[in-house]
């Protein structure tokens, strides 16, 4: 493999990921808007004396 061929796989390499960062989300989340809490709150843990 000539260098030429090595540095143009790792440009197109980095060049796809810089593309696929910057690209919008192609996520298929549903739109269901906010949840509410359905669990208990968090309580911190009581110091323990010994």
């Amino acid at each position: 493999m000539s260098i030429y061929k090595v540095f143009e796989s790792m440009a197109q390499y980095i060049s796809e990921a810089v593309g696929r960062i910057f690209s919008p989300n192609d996520d298929a989340y549903p739109i269901i808007g906010v949840q509410p809490f359905s669990g208990e709150p968090f309580q911190e843990a009581k110091r323990a004396d010994w």
